[in-house]
């Protein structure tokens, strides 16, 4: 791997190359330089390294998407440690479950409460530290650790079998070089982590959101001539529920390639964007931070294959309960498989791998393949709901909620029911501002998408958000809560 670059040696390398002035990253008005950066990156490793990190340590960052979390990334990758990565908000006895499994010997965080109870060090920790000498970058075996409560709420840490050195390249999900991408999702998940610092590797800028807002989001992609972005479903509908005249203000001809990734995204939705940017720069990703297959679709090959994640440059089986190989058509568990004798891309900590003897993996979902080869989701297996010996897929009665102007999130849920063993409830946040709809409106709205045994028995209305800001969902503690009454 002689053209393999140390993930350590990124900022200090974009600075010789583009210069120590030119920005790197930025989260609102504090912008940071390539040359600020990799000055920050190795006072912080420094600093690191006189605390007792040493190379393979594992090191959890508990911190807010900003600045900061970028300078201690490349410190613990200058020092071959690897960052595990949570959420700043993760309650405490969450965070202690996931560094016992992770078995991370350091935790740095922002809430003061985490310092005081864990011993964590702070998250300013090492940024104005003396030593400033030149030190040579390491490799950790695992560029990567990232977290998943998963459908259960277990905690397990999937460690990235990669060393902390990447290849440069433009080829990544068609990530520019030396140009610009934004991320307004949360660095603790992740497809923004690896895609942040893969554009980084590129010598790409990064423009960061601590927070999302639609119409910031379309200021940031006017003002820096954004190029790349990865947005979830949830984003894009609130962009998409704009005034038209407020999205007609900014101008979205810099960006070239948007993914969308995490959720399922309702028909119209999908449609909305197509016809807004152009469908041959929409591109929807199917895989997980386990990394060993992923699909991929355009635009374009969505309108021809309507609701599909696209194919893969695997391979894809779908399963029965019996384990035989279903026929294209016939809903069943999703296997997947990379290249043929691949090593595993990932180790489990917290959980057992579903890699079968074969090479074939899955991340428990459903669905199914048409005659061309392209994958359709129906849902996870843990969330199906069996309705008197029907199947009911959460993701397709949510999609059709979705579709009513005045509801902003769905969740539906299976809850027990005497007679028919389970029954799909609908969990709902309006949108700011409108007029509640009746229940007896939205159940004859949904009757007219969906076939009867499909439309929920029951609805709720919320104030809560039900998805993350990267658009997941914890469905197994939603239904606990209603089951518990």
């Amino acid at each position: 791997m002689t053209d393999a670059v140390l993930l350590g040696d990124i900022p200090e390398r974009n600075a010789a190359r583009l210069g120590r002035h030119k920005w790197a990253v930025r989260h609102g008005e504090d912008v940071l330089s390539w040359g600020e950066l990799a000055d920050r990156a190795l006072r912080r490793a420094h600093a690191l390294a006189a605390a007792g990190v040493r190379q393979d340590d594992f090191v959890m960052l508990a911190l807010p998407n900003g600045n900061a979390f970028f300078e201690l990334t490349f410190a613990i990758w200058k020092l071959g440690a690897t960052p595990t990565v949570v959420s700043a908000r993760l309650p405490l006895p969450e965070l202690l479950a996931v560094r016992e499994t992770s078995g991370a010997r350091f935790v740095i965080a922002q809430d003061s409460a985490i310092v005081a109870a864990t011993g964590a060090l702070p998250a300013h920790f090492g940024h104005d530290h003396a030593e400033t000498a030149p030190l040579a970058s390491r490799v950790a075996k695992h560029w990567k650790a990232m977290t998943s409560g998963g459908s259960t709420g277990t905690p397990k840490v999937i460690v990235d079998n990669n060393p902390s050195c990447i290849t440069p390249g433009g080829s990544v999900l068609m990530l520019p070089r030396d140009g610009v991408m934004l991320n307004p999702a949360p660095l603790y998940h992740n497809f923004p982590f690896a895609m942040t610092h893969v554009a980084m590797l590129n010598g790409s800028s990064v423009v960061g959101m601590t927070k999302f807002d639609p119409e910031i989001l379309l200021e940031l992609i006017d003002r820096h001539r954004v190029e790349w972005i990865n947005l979830v479903p949830t984003m894009m509908s609130r962009v998409a529920r704009l005034p038209r005249q407020v999205r007609e203000a900014y101008d979205m001809s810099s960006l070239k390639t948007l993914w969308h990734t995490a959720a399922p995204i309702a028909p119209w939705l999908k449609e909305f964007w197509i016809d807004w940017i152009g469908p041959a720069r929409i591109w929807e990703m199917y895989g997980g931070t386990e990394g060993f297959c992923t699909t991929q679709l355009n635009g374009v090959e969505w309108l021809a294959h309507r609701g599909s994640v696209g194919r893969t440059a695997g391979e894809i089986l779908i399963r029965g309960e019996d384990g035989s190989i279903l026929a294209p058509g016939q809903v069943g568990e999703i296997y997947m498989r990379g290249m043929a004798g691949a090593k595993p891309t990932y180790q489990y900590r917290g959980a057992q791998s579903r890699r079968l003897d074969d090479g074939f993996e899955s991340f428990g979902d459903y669905g199914w393949l048409d005659e061309d080869g392209y994958l359709y989701i129906a849902d996870r297996r843990t969330d199906l709901i069996l309705c008197g010996g029907s199947n009911i897929y959460p993701a397709e009665v949510e999609a059709a909620l979705m579709e009513h102007p005045a509801i902003e999130t769905a969740i539906v849920i299976g809850l027990p029911d005497e007679d028919l063993g389970s029954v799909p409830h609908a969990i709902m946040r309006l949108e700011q501002g409108v007029e509640t709809p009746t229940i007896d409106g939205i159940r004859s709205f949904v009757a007219e998408r969906l076939v009867r045994y499909k439309v929920p028995r029951s609805f709720e209305f919320t104030e809560t958000p039900l998805r993350d800001e990267a658009g997941k969902v914890r469905r197994s503690r939603l239904r606990a809560e209603r089951v518990r009454g």
